[in-house]
Parts: structure tokens; sequence; C-alpha cells
């Protein structure tokens, strides 16, 4: 006695890892997105006397695969502007306006959300 067994789809063929990760990436990158977007917005609602220049210069890198990093470029007072510098309270009164600290537990916060829809974008190709 003998049975033959065909597999096919996308589980088999390659096609689902593929498109998990395509969708890892997705997730990745749009969680990225958000922390730059409410970095900005956030500076934008609470910086006193902006210039301009600080909020030209947050941007995203890819530092490797699969982490991508949120910055603003090593502005060398930008430690000062989030509160967390040498010259920050006690020297001074200025505590700083701790703009980072709130994207970063905001993006903590919508994470998993933002990554779950991006997962679900790739559903179909992984079959599902």
């Amino acid at each position: 006695m003998s049975i033959d067994v065909h597999v096919s789809g996308p589980l088999f063929d390659g096609r689902a890892a593929h498109a998990a990760q395509d969708a890892c990436d997705d997730a990745r990158d749009d969680i990225a997105e958000f922390a730059e977007e409410r970095a900005l917005t956030d500076m934008g609602a609470h910086f006193r006397h902006p210039t301009g220049y600080y909020e030209s210069r947050v941007t995203t890198t890819r530092v490797s695969g699969d982490t991508s990093l949120v910055h603003d470029q090593g502005v060398v007072y930008g430690p000062w502007l989030e509160g967390v510098g040498s010259r920050n309270a006690p020297v001074t009164r200025f505590a700083g306006y701790g703009h980072w600290r709130r994207t970063k537990e905001a993006a903590r916060a919508r994470g998993p959300e933002i990554a779950e829809r991006a997962v679900r974008r790739h559903l179909p190709e992984m079959g599902g």
C-alpha cells in the first residue's frame, strides 16, 4: 500500500513566510512613522520658542534589518530640550519638555495595534 500526498499553497511554497516577513517590515515602518509623527506633533504643541531647526532634524533611520530608530540626528541641545541634559534643573529652572519620553510611551501603547493592522494587510498572501 502506498499513499501519495501532494502539498501546495502559501505555507508550503514559501509565500506565507515571505508575506510574514513583509508584514514584520511594514509593522516596523508603520510604528516608526507613527513615532516620528507623534514626536513632531508633541514638539509643535509644547515647544515655547520653536525655530524649526530641531524639528527638521527629526528623522527615522533603519539601524539594522529589524530595527528602526527615530531620533534628532544628535543635535547637541537635544538632551537639554528633553530634560535629561546636565544643564537642566536644578542647574537651571528649565526641566525639559519630555517629548521623547511621551513619544516612547505612545509608541509602546499603540505599537501592538499598528502591528496588527500590518499583519492583517498581509493575511491574504499567507492564505488566511
